[in-house]
């Protein structure tokens, strides 16, 4: 996986980076708004979203950045997607699955979890930057 470079056709965020946006990480933060100036599609998983939600009337800004986010939601296509990567990779974490599959060619994914989203990705057979948040 590529680790330098511009950012890609579209970011993909898991729980890991919207944990880091609701502490107020400086350097997501940047991140974001360089990537919103730049008109870059920012998705997310409705599952990573789910892993981390806990309190709207705490997580203000948090719940600001979601309303920026394309928030994808896995459908009975997907499901099946997520299922079949899982087993190719002999791993159960769905969320992750699922934010791998949201990646596209030459895309980036800020992560907290860069081992197993590389793997992901790797199985997928998709060149994409993996950050560490």
């Amino acid at each position: 996986m590529r680790r330098a470079g511009r950012l890609g056709v579209n970011v993909v965020l898991d729980a890991g980076a919207l944990i880091a946006i609701d502490k107020r990480n400086r350097k997501v933060g940047a991140i974001l708004r360089l990537l919103q100036r730049d008109q870059v599609v920012l998705r997310t998983s409705a599952g990573a979203v789910a892993q981390v939600w806990r309190s709207g009337a705490r997580q203000a800004n948090l719940a600001r950045v979601l309303r920026g986010l394309d928030v994808v939601a896995v459908d009975e296509t997907d499901a099946k997607s997520v299922g079949e990567l899982l087993a190719v990779n002999e791993t159960n974490d769905l969320v992750d699955a699922h934010v791998a599959l949201l990646v596209e060619p030459e895309g980036t994914v800020l992560t907290s979890d860069v081992g197993d989203i590389d793997a992901l990705l790797q199985s997928r057979r998709v060149e994409a930057t993996v950050l560490r948040v």
